[in-house]
Parts: structure tokens; sequence; C-alpha cells
């Protein structure tokens, strides 16, 4: 009777009544496990970076207003979020290439349709459509910079407040009030043929030499971009000259003197193509002072022939100056370079070196700047702090640390002193690495190329090494027990150029100083490697600590007792020095005691009688 009543309930846990909504419980909770389980997976970070980076922040602002949303005597009220913009994120700099593009037409088309009339009557529609859209991009702008955050001990600002106060209290707020003013409605009054009312509109050109400098930044080709930009103000200057130019003559009168226009009634003359080019000639010719002009009549005109040759004179100092500099930048890199093998070869040719070995040292150099192999990281790098230092080091040579066996599940500490510490090394084909019965002070891991592991003839290949191989971590451990002791116990030989990662024993002997326990688990895996290959005694590695670790350990001491006895003399040295400034103090303020309470006495006894 229980079996029969047990298998009845079972069976009405999923029949009657409530059988379909048990069933879709159950379908529901099992969607959410599959769900919730392999989105964990899904972003599961990398934990060899994860080692080294740590857990993300959170965001700050939204822990405090979770800390400060609820008072003593008050209602929760969630804060109010407010867009604002981070001036160091893509999206400002986004927002600046879009603001620079009307800044930069009415930079060129405001005085090119005020001087030349045809240009403005005969687009007027086009010229307002722009206009206002540039107007509309003002606005925009305004607001975002409003809405543009600052950093404030370290932290973005976003409280709508301070960003206003801020934005308010700066020159350029000004500028942009002005910049935005309606000055068109003046075209009510004097007509369409004025765009010079919109002038204010070009205020807002500091918007537009942001976006250069973010992108000179941003660049990978910066000397490039700098003579470009360096082109564009030149070009920009010459437009304007070009336009008072014309400004000038239609003034003066066309075709009044030689230096003006010519009389725009002949029909070659009167074309607007035809204007503007010449104006834009003769700016180009004046200001470069390169050709000949027609010479000046009128004092106005001479007035301002003298005003464009002091412009021209400065564009031309600068164009050398700039262009000179951007020029020896560009070359910085293979003048130094150049130098080195200049040094190189002159040594060579002082000691005689053979031709053969001089032709292979020049070819190592020209493969290290055909393949721009020349950079120097620790010298690129060492203006960085430590961790963005390691960050960059952990990007480039992730790939290659991973396959490191010993290193797989090191501290993240540890994993940041080694990838320091890790120096590229290029050899040229035939070039061995190691031989033999070598003492083995490095370790390497194949960037690139091939390696061959050959017998004692140097021809006999027994295997390729290829890229992500290693060899010599064993040699470096000193573990002991070892068959081979810190001895190489193959030739290995570079069958082309290959670039491998170095790492000396010393490097990660000092970086283990500051993690014994990682020093144990390195010494257990390579000792495990070691078994594997049968290659470790085992009552060796059983006996006591070894005379030659115990010898190191003594002079690692000694080296530090010398550096300690430095740095206390050092400070001894110092000691003593700032006593003998104290006493020269005390001696100078003790003498000007003794003769003021001398002159006191002195008073007192002439006041007696």
């Amino acid at each position: 009777m229980e079996t029969g009543g047990l298998s009845e309930s079972r069976r009405s846990s999923f029949t009657g009544s409530g059988a379909i909504a048990r069933l879709s419980r159950f379908v529901l909770s099992v969607t959410s496990w599959a769900r919730r389980h392999l989105h964990h997976e899904d972003e599961r970070p990398d934990s060899f970076l994860e080692r080294i980076r740590g857990p993300e922040l959170k965001d700050i602002h939204s822990r405090e207003s979770n800390a400060n949303s609820e008072e003593p005597g008050q209602l929760k009220q969630k804060q109010k979020e407010i867009f604002v913009m981070d001036p160091s994120s893509n999206m400002y700099y986004r927002w600046l290439s879009i603001i620079a593009v009307p800044v930069f037409y009415n930079w060129c088309m405001l005085i090119c349709r005020a001087c030349f009339d045809e240009l403005q009557l005969d687009h007027v529609l086009l010229w307002f459509i722009l206009d206002y859209c540039s107007d509309a991009a003002y606005i925009l702008d305004t607001f975002v910079r409003i809405r543009t955050g600052f950093l404030e001990q370290g932290l973005l600002v976003r409280d709508e407040t301070k960003l206003r106060l801020n934005y308010q209290e700066t020159k350029q707020f000004k500028l942009d009030l002005l910049s935005l003013f309606p000055t068109d409605l003046l075209y009510l009054k004097f007509g369409l043929n004025y765009p010079e009312l919109r002038f204010n509109r070009l205020l807002r050109i500091s918007r537009l030499f942001e976006f250069f400098d973010r992108t000179e930044t941003r660049t990978n080709y910066p000397n490039i971009f700098r003579i470009g930009n360096l082109v564009l103000y030149i070009l920009i200057i010459i437009h304007w000259n070009a336009c008072i130019y014309y400004a000038i003559s239609k003034q003066i009168g066309f075709g009044t003197d030689s230096w003006v226009y010519p009389n725009v009634s002949i029909p070659e003359h009167g074309r607007l193509s035809r204007k503007y080019i010449y104006s834009l000639y003769w700016s180009t010719l004046t200001l470069t002072t390169i050709g000949e002009t027609p010479p000046p009549v009128k004092d106005e005109e001479f007035l301002f022939v003298v005003i464009d040759f002091l412009v021209g004179v400065l564009i031309f100092a600068t164009i050398v100056g700039n262009v000179g500099s951007m020029i020896s930048n560009m070359n910085a890199s293979r003048a130094e370079f150049q130098s080195k093998v200049d040094a190189i070869k002159q040594y060579m040719h002082f000691r005689k070196v053979t031709k053969d070995l001089e032709a292979r040292v020049i070819k190592w150099f020209d493969y290290l700047w055909t393949n721009k192999k020349t950079v120097e990281e620790r010298e690129v790098l060492k203006y960085l702090p430590d961790k963005l230092r390691a960050e960059i080091a952990i990007n480039v040579h992730l790939d290659t640390l991973r396959k490191v066996r010993i290193f797989q599940d090191c501290e993240a500490g540890l994993l940041v002193e080694l990838v320091l510490k890790l120096r590229p090394t290029v050899f040229s084909p035939g070039d061995y690495i190691c031989k033999k019965g070598d003492i083995g002070r490095e370790m390497y891991i194949i960037k690139e190329g091939k390696l061959a592991v050959v017998a004692d003839d140097g021809v006999t290949q027994f295997v390729v090494l290829s890229d992500g191989s290693y060899f010599g971590e064993i040699s470096i451990l000193n573990i002991k027990g070892s068959k081979s002791g810190n001895r190489r116990t193959a030739n290995i030989r570079s069958i082309g150029y290959s670039d491998l990662f170095c790492l000396s024993k010393d490097d990660l002997m000092e970086a283990l100083t500051e993690y014994p326990d990682a020093k144990k688990a390195l010494e257990e895996k390579g000792r495990q490697i070691l078994m594997k290959d049968n290659l470790i005694d085992e009552e060796a590695a059983k006996a006591g600590a070894d005379p030659k670790d115990m010898e190191e350990k003594i002079e690692r001491l000694e080296v530090s007792l010398d550096s300690l006895q430095t740095r206390f003399a050092r400070l001894l040295a110092e000691f003593t020095t700032s006593q003998s400034k104290v006493k020269q103090r005390l001696i100078k303020v003790e003498s000007k005691v003794k003769k003021y309470e001398s002159g006191t006495v002195s008073e007192d006894e002439g006041e007696k009688p």
C-alpha cells in the first residue's frame, strides 16, 4: 500500500490540476540556471590578465550617490543622473571633429563672401542654410561645454552646478556668448550683402585649435600632421590676405593704377574665378616674397604692402624653423641608429676585424632597421609608472609568457617583475644561442624565427624549435640533484634571423627574493619536470643545502652589507654637516643675544644718575 501510495503521489506531482504550473516553474528555473552559467562563461575574464590588472574599479560616483542617498530623518531619493562629457573620452574627440567643421567654414567663407559680392548674392539660400546649421552646432557646443567634466582631486566632477560655474568663470564663456550674439538681425537694416555682420562667429576658433592639438596627440604620424597643419595655417593667411587685397582694390577703384585689381569691366577680369585666383596669386607672391608684383602707388597701398612684407617674413621664418625641426625629428631615430653603426664600423676597422665578420655585423644592423627592431623598449617606457609599463609589457608579451609552463600559475606581482625584465635579443643566421656544456645564465623564449638543436658538428639537426618554444628554464633555477647542474645539455643554433626574449638568472633571482613562496613553487615545478625526464638524483636532492648555494647567499649578504654601510656613511656625513650648521647658527644667535643684553645694561646705567 505504501509503495502504491508513493508512486501515486509521484505521478500526481506532474499530473492533476497543478501539473502545468509546476512544470512551467521547473522549466523556468532550468532556463535561468543555464542562462546564468552560460553568461558567466561568456564574460569570464582572462585569468592571466586578471592576476595582473586586478578587479575593475566600480563607478565612484554611483557608490557615493548610493552612500549619500539616505540621510537621517529623510526618505531615500535617487539623484538625477545628468549627461557629462568626459574630456578624455572618444565621444568628446568626435564632438571636436564635428564642431571644427562649422568653425573652419566660418573662417574660410565669411571673409570671402564679404569681399566678393557675386559669391554672396548668387547663392543666398545656400549660405542661409549653412550659416544657421553652423549656428545650431554652436548652440549645441555651448551645451556640451556646460556639461564637460573636469578633474577635482583626480575625480571627474559630475555636479551640474559646479560644471556650470566652472565654465562661466572661464574667458571662453564670454567669447562663446559673443559668438552666439544674433548679429544677423542687422540684415533687416543693411540687407543681405553684408556677411561681415557674422564675424563674431570667428571667436570660437579655440575649438579648432583644441581639435588639432588632440589629433596631434592621437595620431601615429605626428610629424606629418604638424607639417599639414602648418601648411593649412599658411593657406588660410594667404586666403585672408587675398580677400583683403581685393576689398582694398574695390575701395580704391578697379584699374585706377597698376597695383590694384584690373578693371572688372573687361570680360576676362570680370569672372568670379579670375578675381579670386588673381588675388590669391598676388597674395602668395607677396607673402612668400618669391616673385615680383606691381609696385604700390598710393599711401594706403604702401602701408598694406609693408604689413604684408612683415607678415611674409614671419611666415617664411616660421616655415623654415618648423619644417626644419620636423624633418630633424622625423630623422632623429635614423640619425641615432646611423651613429651607432658608424661607431661599430670605425671600431672594427681600427681592430682589423675580418671582412666576413664585418659583413655579418652590417647585415645584422640592416635587419634591425629594415624590420623596425631598433627601438629600445626600456628607454622608451622608462618615463611611465611601473604599473603602466607592466601592463604594456603584458599586452605585448602575453601570448609568449603563456607558453612557459613554470610561470603559468605564478603570483601576479612576480609576473609583473618578470615581464619588465624580459630583454629582446636578435640572433643572425648561424649564431649559437648556447652550446653544450656552457653554464646556463639565461633562459630564452622564441618570439619569431626558427632554432635548431644540432649535434657537435653544427650540421646535423635533431629538432627545430619555432615560435613560442622556450629553453633554459631549468638551468637558471639551480635545482638540487639535477644531473646536468646548471650546464647546457644541447647545442642550439639560429637557422635564420631569430627574435628571442631573454630572462637572466640574476634578474629571476632578484625578483624571487621578494617572493619566497613563488620560488619554492618554481623549484618544485622544475623538480617535477626533471623527474619526468629522469634527470634528477634523488639522493642529492634529499641531501642538505648545497655549499655553493650557501656561498651565493653569503656573497649576497656581503653585497647588501656593503650597500648598507655606504648608506650609513652617507647619512652620518649629512648628520655631521647639519650638526655643524646648527652649531654655527646657535653661536650667531648667542652673540646677538649678548650684544642685545650689553646694550640694555648700558642704557640702565645711564639712566641711574
